[in-house]
Order: C-alpha cells, then sequence, then structure tokens
C-alpha cells in the first residue's frame, strides 16, 4: 500500500502511549494504523484523520463524532473502542486491532454459500441491534466496512459517519454540522438517504440487504455506470431477483433479501431484530417458511386452536414506555379472549416470559397452545408502530406477519384489527356477536388512554402505594375524558383490590367500588371487566344470585377470561355447587395455567373440599415459585392445624404474619407457644390483634381466625359477626372454611350462615 510523504512521518510516531508501527487502511474518513500500546503491551488500531483535513473543523466533528458512537457500544460484533485523545492538534481513535479480511476482500471471489451469507448476516443484524438500540445509526454499512476475523466472528468498522439519536423519538441528537450532501457511499445508500431525507434505523437494514444481495449472488442489486445513473437506479429501477441472478439461492432467503430492499421504509423490516429473528429461522431444519414467505404463500403447518400472545417488546428502550408496551400485550389478549373458538392465554402467565429468552416450542409446551403472537411497540409522540406475528410455536414457522403505524387515538382499533386478521388466519369460526364485539372497538381520547395504561401497570403490582398510583392514574384519565368506561372499570378494581388487601376496611372501599363499576357498564356494557368487579361487590352483599348474573356475563362477553372463570368458582364452590366449581376451576387453570394466585386458591379450594393433603400439596407448589406468598402460607396454617400438625401450624401461622410485615403478632406467636402451647399462643395473637383494632383498622376475620385456633367458640363467633358488620369478602367461604368447622352446632353460627345467605 503506497503512502504519502505524511504518512510516512507518522510511522515510529509516539501518539499518548501509542507507537505508530505501520498503516493498515485509508479511506475518506481516515487513516487507520497498527500501533503498539506500550502500557499494556497489546497492539491496536489507531486512526487519525487524513492529511488536509486536520485542520477542518466540519471533519474534526465528524470524528469526534465516530468516538462518541463507539463508545456507547459494547458487542462482539463491533469494534471495541479503547481510547480517544488529542495531542498537538491531532485527534486519534483507538480500537481493538482485529485480524482477518474485510468483506470486499471475500467478495473479490464471488458469491458466498447460502449458510455462509446468513451466517453473516445474522451478525451483522445483532450488532445493528445493539447499535440502533443506543440511538446509533451507522449510515456507512458497506463491505469494506466490515471485517471477519479468522474465526468466522463479524466485526462492523467505521462509526464516521454515524449519526446519534435519541432512541425514543428518533431525533438527532449529536448533528449540529451541516452536511454538504447525503453522507454514505453511493451503492449502499437507502432512497431516503439519497434524498437528504430523515434517515433512522431502517437506513442501515436496507445496506444490509445490499450486502446480503451482494453475499448471495456476487454483484450488487444496481450496476449504474455513473453516480447519476446509479442513483436513478436505486430511487426508480426494477430489482432483479436475487434467485435469477444466482439460480441454487433459496426463494425463503431471496424474499427475506427483496424485503429489506423495500423502497418505503415503511415496509422494509422495521428492525434489526425482525431481521434477525428471520434470518435464524432460515436455519432452522423445521421452517417452512419466513414472515415474508408465509405471508405471502399462506402457509398452515397444523390446526391452531390456542395462542398465547407473549409481552411486546418496547422499541423505545424506555424504561418509562414499559407500561405502553404491557398495555397494547393486554389489549390484543383481551380482544381475542372475545373468541369463544380460540383459547387464549391470560396475561399472568405470558407475563413471566417478559424479556426471557426462552425457546418458542418450550414456551408452546408450557402453555399448552399451538401459536404464539410475538410483537414490538414503538411510540413515538402521538404516533404509534405495531409490529405482530403469529408463529406455529412446535415448528417455530410464521403463519403471518405485519406493520401497523397510527395515531395514538386508533390504537384499539389496530388491536381489534390484528384479532380479526389472526383469526381469519387460522380460520377460526367467529359468530355475528363476536365479529360485532371486534369490530366495536373506538377511538380513544390519547392523553386519557395513555393515563389509564399507566394506571393499569402500577394496579398490577398490588401495594398500597402502586394502588394508590393506579387510583391516581384512573382519576386523571377520567379528567381527561369522563366519558372513559375503561377508566371506571379500573377505579372498581382498584377500591376492590384495596379492600382485599386489607389496606382500607371493607365498608369504606366496597360501595366505591360499586359506584365505579356500575357506571362502567352504563358506559359500555361490554366491558367484561367490570361486571367482574360488579360480580364481587354482590358477594359482599350476600347476594349470590346477583354475583353469579356478573360473572355469567363476562364470560359471555370474554369466553376466555380466566379471572371470570375463577372468581366464579368461589361463588360455586361456597354454595356447594362442587361439579360446575370443577368445569369452571378446570377452565381457569388452562386458560391461566402459570398463575401463581390461581394455583395458591386451588389449594384453598381443595381445602374447603376436605382433600387436605392435596391442598398441602398444591399450596407447596405455589410456594416453590412464590415463596412469600402470604395466602400459600395462610391456608397451610389451616391445613396443618386440621391435621394436627400444631408445631408445623404455628410455623406457618408465624411466617404468615412476618409477611404482612405484622412483626408483633408473630413475635408474640413465638412466645406464647413455648409458654402456654398452641391455643395458648393462639388466644395471645387474638389478644394483641383486637387491642390493636381499637386503634387501627384490622380484619375481623383474622381476630377470629385467631380465636377458632384457641377453641374460644364466643369470641370466634363475636369476631366473625363483626366481619358480617363489614361486610368481609372472607365471609363468602363461611359455610366451606374448616376453621369454622367447631362453630357448625351453635345456633348463631347458623343464623349468621342464613343472614349471609348459604343456607
Amino acid at each position: 500500500m503506497g503512502q504519502t510523504p505524511g504518512q510516512e512521518r507518522m510511522l515510529g510516531r509516539t501518539l499518548g502511549r501509542y507507537r505508530i508501527l505501520e498503516q493498515i487502511g485509508a479511506g475518506g474518513m481516515g487513516v487507520v494504523y497498527r500501533a503498539r500500546d506500550e502500557r499494556l503491551e497489546r497492539n491496536v488500531a489507531l486512526k487519525i484523520l487524513p492529511p488536509g483535513t486536520l485542520t477542518d473543523d466540519s471533519a474534526r466533528h465528524r470524528f469526534r463524532k465516530e468516538a462518541l458512537a463507539l463508545s456507547r457500544l459494547n458487542h462482539p460484533s463491533i469494534a471495541t473502542v479503547h481510547d480517544f485523545d488529542t495531542q498537538e492538534g491531532i485527534d486519534f481513535l483507538v480500537t481493538e486491532l482485529i485480524p482477518g479480511v474485510a468483506l470486499d476482500e471475500k467478495l473479490m471471489a464471488g458469491s458466498l454459500p447460502e449458510k455462509e451469507a446468513i451466517r453473516i448476516g445474522m451478525q451483522l443484524a445483532d450488532g445493528l441491534e445493539a447499535a440502533h438500540c443506543e440511538g446509533v445509526i451507522h449510515r456507512d454499512l458497506k463491505p469494506g466496512n466490515l471485517r471477519l476475523t479468522p474465526e468466522g466472528r463479524l466485526k462492523i468498522l467505521d462509526f464516521g459517519l454515524a449519526k446519534t439519536v435519541d432512541p425514543a423519538s428518533q431525533v438527532s441528537v449529536t448533528d449540529s454540522v451541516q452536511e454538504a450532501g447525503p453522507a454514505g457511499t453511493l451503492p449502499y445508500m437507502a432512497p431516503e438517504q439519497l434524498k437528504g431525507e430523515r434517515v433512522d434505523a431502517r437506513s442501515d437494514l436496507w445496506a444490509t440487504g445490499v450486502v446480503l444481495y451482494e453475499m448471495a449472488t456476487g454483484q450488487r442489486p444496481f450496476q449504474g455506470k455513473t453516480s447519476m445513473a446509479l442513483a436513478d437506479q436505486i430511487l426508480h429501477a426494477p430489482i432483479a431477483a436475487p434467485g435469477a441472478v444466482q439460480p441454487r439461492l433459496s426463494s425463503r432467503f431471496a424474499e427475506l433479501i427483496l424485503k429489506c430492499l423495500e423502497r418505503d421504509a415503511e415496509n422494509r423490516y422495521q428492525s434489526a431484530k425482525e431481521l434477525q429473528v428471520d434470518l435464524r429461522r432460515l436455519t432452522l431444519p423445521t421452517a417452512t417458511g419466513t414472515a415474508v414467505a408465509a405471508t405471502r404463500k399462506r402457509a398452515r403447518p397444523k390446526r391452531v386452536r390456542s395462542v398465547a400472545v407473549l409481552p411486546f417488546a418496547n422499541l423505545s428502550r424506555d424504561p418509562e414506555q414499559e407500561y405502553f408496551a404491557d398495555g397494547m400485550t393486554e389489549a390484543l389478549i383481551c380482544d381475542l379472549a372475545k373468541l369463544r373458538g380460540l383459547r387464549i392465554t391470560s396475561r399472568t402467565s405470558v407475563m413471566r416470559y417478559k424479556g426471557g429468552t426462552t425457546p418458542l416450542p418450550q414456551i408452546a409446551e408450557e402453555l399448552n397452545v399451538d401459536a404464539v403472537v410475538e410483537g414490538s411497540v414503538l411510540r413515538a409522540g402521538q404516533r404509534v408502530r405495531i409490529t405482530a406475528q403469529l408463529i406455529h410455536a412446535a415448528s417455530d414457522t410464521h403463519l403471518w406477519a405485519e406493520n401497523y403505524e397510527r395515531d395514538l387515538e386508533d390504537v384499539l382499533l389496530v388491536q381489534s384489527e390484528i384479532a380479526r386478521t389472526i383469526a381469519r388466519e387460522i380460520q377460526v369460526a367467529v359468530t355475528p356477536e363476536e365479529a360485532r364485539r371486534l369490530s366495536g372497538a373506538r377511538r380513544v381520547n390519547p392523553d386519557a388512554y395513555e393515563a389509564y395504561l399507566k394506571g393499569r401497570f402500577h394496579w398490577y403490582k398490588l401495594s398500597r402505594e402502586h394502588l394508590d398510583t393506579a387510583l391516581a392514574y384512573f382519576q386523571l384519565a377520567l379528567e381527561k375524558d369522563p366519558g372513559c368506561a375503561l377508566a371506571y372499570g379500573g377505579i372498581a378494581g382498584v377500591w376492590g383490590s384495596r379492600a382485599d388487601c386489607g389496606f382500607v376496611p371493607h365498608r369504606e372501599a366496597i360501595p366505591k367500588a360499586k359506584v365505579a363499576a356500575q357506571r362502567a357498564i352504563e358506559l359500555d356494557d361490554s366491558l367484561a371487566e367490570a361486571h367482574i368487579s360488579l360480580a364481587i361487590v354482590r358477594c359482599h352483599e350476600w347476594d349470590w344470585v346477583g354475583a353469579e348474573k356478573e360473572y355469567q356475563r363476562a364470560i359471555e362477553l370474554t369466553p376466555n377470561s380466566a379471572e371470570a372463570h375463577f372468581f366464579y368458582t368461589d361463588v360455586l364452590i361456597s354454595t356447594r355447587r362442587f361439579d360446575e366449581w370443577k368445569v369452571h376451576m378446570e377452565r381457569a387453570r388452562e386458560l391461566d395455567p402459570l398463575n401463581s394466585f390461581f394455583q395458591c386458591f386451588f389449594g384453598w379450594h381443595l381445602l374447603y373440599l376436605r382433600r387436605v393433603d392435596e391442598a398441602i400439596a398444591e399450596l407447596r407448589k405455589t410456594l416453590n415459585t412464590e415463596p412469600n406468598l402470604p395466602a400459600a402460607h395462610l391456608r397451610l396454617w389451616g391445613a396443618f392445624y386440621q391435621k394436627q400438625s400444631y408445631d408445623q401450624a404455628l410455623a406457618e401461622a408465624k411466617t404468615f404474619f412476618e409477611l404482612l410485615g405484622d412483626k408483633e403478632t408473630a413475635e408474640t406467636l413465638a412466645r406464647g407457644y413455648p409458654q402456654a402451647g398452641y391455643t395458648g399462643a393462639m388466644r395471645l395473637a387474638a389478644e394483641t390483634l383486637a387491642a390493636r383494632s381499637r386503634l387501627s383498622y384490622v380484619s375481623p376475620t383474622q381476630v377470629a381466625r385467631l380465636y377458632a385456633h384457641a377453641a374460644d367458640k364466643d369470641q370466634a363467633l363475636l369476631w366473625l359477626e363483626k366481619a358480617h358488620e363489614e361486610h368481609v369478602i372472607a365471609m363468602v367461604h363461611l359455610g366451606v372454611d374448616l376453621d369454622w368447622d367447631f362453630l357448625h352446632d351453635d345456633p348463631r353460627f347458623q343464623d349468621l350462615l342464613r343472614r349471609v345467605n348459604l343456607c
């Protein structure tokens, strides 16, 4: 390689702690030398600006920008930056020295085998995904900037033209120097880049498509002899099908390449992650098509009658936007759950896979589903981009994929459209009534809907603080849109949860839940969650007929609502309709197989059926995944008490109160047991809670339970009367709970059963 006199003068020179040994590359954006790091005794690559540009402020700005971009990245497919410094007016960038050959040298011999091209493409997409997640767009991808190590590892080099953007908004945060003309290398420039329009991550995916085309066919897709002719071809000329140039190329790989080279960026892959997934699927021996091929050929490997919607990826990479991605996941689940002919896994089970790497076939096996929906969401201001793809899980085969970009106010319309399309793709029978409900989605007030989604996000966390925050967001939604039925449904849910968790007295919470639930139904009778909330209110009112009516309405509206089936079982078991209980309990657990709450309360119900050993086994399984779940320890306490295993019963009672944060009661139990035995310890704990109830709220059923275990009928009945006065929801189990068995022959207890309509 020839060297200019200026370049020769650099040899042997030391910049910082780096001694320059030889020139190994040169281009418009810099000269690269092999250098020796004298401190760490290793060879590195040292890059400086070309001679004649050392005093060019614009060039120095771009050079510093490259250093800034590289410093943000840490990935096996991207050259690692070691240092950036200035000495004697010379800016220099130090990176790892990468052995091997540049991809353009490798392509001099012609096209690559398809498997090798796919392997390199996967690494390139992986590296780009890492860069794009940090807001770095390369803008000059080409074979000369891609290096292959002797081990076959791809390294992306030369970020000299990189653009740094805010990942959430795609707005530039580093460009401050006016560029003369579009940046990049002409044969690899995307149409929008060539026209000087805004570039984003999809511009890099166009360049990736050109590189893939070149690897697959041995030639570039555009062959213009002059710059003007080449630019015209990029903007207007038909692209020769890769399979026509290289007949041995598989149609799946060819279609993937062409999707990268869609002139309209909206029709390209929307993220490097999507491209990487489709490239990976080409390597699977059972795959029968990529998203593109499946969409065009409509491959249908097997009958699909059960689907899980996996948590949508938050492409903004802004943790503050997680609520939005979760909300979009839940909205699609709710729409699909309206279809009786399709089994949809509930939110609780699928959210366990959020951010994970579990293979799709394993997820399908764990959830017992035929197919999964994967998706991503990118929120930028008042615009939303949603990508969804339906995958046959066992074979990891795409059945359908589509991208949508809409205003935020249309987001529920998009979810409804996705649900209808999935139903059509897998040929599920949809009744006219279901079709009407799916088509009934409305536009939303963007500010109100955003507040509603934030409220749902906090509601699921169920702590006192998160429920307070959820209520504030639901109320904010109503300020933005007084007719928002979803917000009223959320408010009803918060007050119900506050009562159920013991944060506020039932007599305070339930009337507020009732008002909100009824208002939600007045505004939108098709809102299943509002009917569930109203059913729970009816249970507090001892109105079992009214509760059953609301649960059945919720199931009619949303046959796949695990919550509706599950909470309905509480009414059925408490009214001793055991055969119906079994049907709905099995359905709830089928729809939400990984829900620890459901598993725990299945253990409760087994106790009510006097299947004590089975209940203990189920509750212990729950604690294997949720060791700090108070409800599981509460019922283990009762189960061991029934078996007269008092040491174990006391240990579970103590753990239960510790998990509630009630150290005083837990210490009272521990202190009382050696002194007064099991019943004595229970009495001391009951007296402790009774005394506290004069100062702050204490659930009366907790005090009654302790007196029951102390074998004190009078006090147990006294506190159950208090629970009746407060309409505590636990009274729904009065007739089946084993803790009250010793009270059944007392006329006062029988009178209490009549007053709660359970006999």
